[in-house]
């Protein structure tokens, strides 16, 4: 049997329990000490390879100088959900290249998304992501079609939650105007968008914006509740996902949407935009 990969969450806390560990300047084996246990639980723990117990974190993060007690709860929390099987595994599809993306998606309460050519994911209506997906050159098969389209409409669930992430959206004119499966799909699309326009920051970069920051591409940038843990930036392409988490990454794409929002028509003007559009087809 395949093992599990770890979650994103376990491996999180893994990450921070080696940095958290080093800053303190303590060795494995004193680590292990600490807790009375082998070396290797240790290494385990650090490669999240096994998950750590509420009551060892808290002893060992006392043992690195970690007094902040906020922060203490935040990783005891963390902790505690890292076991959590994302849902996609409760409806039986194995998204192996996906699974790290819904899962920032899930738990992110800041989402950025810069799509200059199609509906970002998280605004989609079941008929224009199916007509994505049909126009795979890969020719998915229709059963897996309705598998993808479902996952992508469970997706949107956050977007309604008590606990929603805020989410600021700029698509590209171009998005709006490709008659993705038709000019029927595309009229149910942009009805869509005017009515997310109440729960989605929804800005339009117009083509008229000419050269803009935005040229090489869309992306999109992840932040989380937990001060511990970096940005992440996403960028899809043909065979996979690039996840970007350094300072230095996340800040130029943080430079590049703020670039965009000015470039970009206000929210008002956007959804003005968006029903001109609408009325042409």
């Amino acid at each position: 049997m395949t093992e599990q990969r770890p979650s994103v969450r376990r491996r999180r806390l893994a990450a921070l329990l080696v940095r958290l560990r080093e800053e303190s300047g303590k060795t494995p084996e004193e680590a292990a000490e600490r807790i009375a246990c082998h070396r290797t639980k240790i290494s385990r723990f650090e490669n999240a390879r096994l998950p750590i117990s509420l009551s060892e974190l808290r002893d060992l993060l006392g043992f690195y100088g970690v007094t902040d007690t906020e922060y203490v709860e935040n990783l005891v929390d963390l902790a505690r959900r890292s076991g959590e099987r994302g849902w996609t595994q409760r409806v039986g599809i194995a998204l192996p290249s996906y699974a790290d993306y819904i899962d920032y998606e899930q738990t992110a309460d800041y989402i950025r998304s810069f799509q200059p050519m199609i509906v970002a994911g998280l605004l989609q209506t079941a008929d224009y992501a199916r007509a994505l997906f049909r126009a795979s050159p890969t020719r998915i098969a229709p059963h897996r079609v309705d598998e993808l389209v479902a996952v992508r409409m469970e997706r949107q669930e956050i977007l309604t939650t008590d606990n929603a992430p805020r989410v600021c959206v700029i698509e590209g004119e171009a998005a709006l105007r490709a008659q993705v499966g038709g000019p029927q799909v595309m009229k149910a699309q942009l009805a869509a968008l005017q009515d997310l326009a109440d729960v989605v920051e929804l800005q339009v970069l117009p083509l008229s914006a000419g050269a803009h920051a935005g040229v090489m591409g869309s992306f999109v940038l992840f932040s989380f509740p937990t001060p511990a843990f970096s940005d992440v930036v996403c960028v899809e392409h043909r065979t996979g996902t690039l996840y970007m988490e350094t300072p230095e990454e996340t800040d130029a794409y943080t430079l590049t949407f703020d670039s965009l929002r000015s470039a970009a028509l206000s929210p008002t003007e956007s959804l003005d935009m968006i029903t001109r559009v609408k009325q042409e087809l």
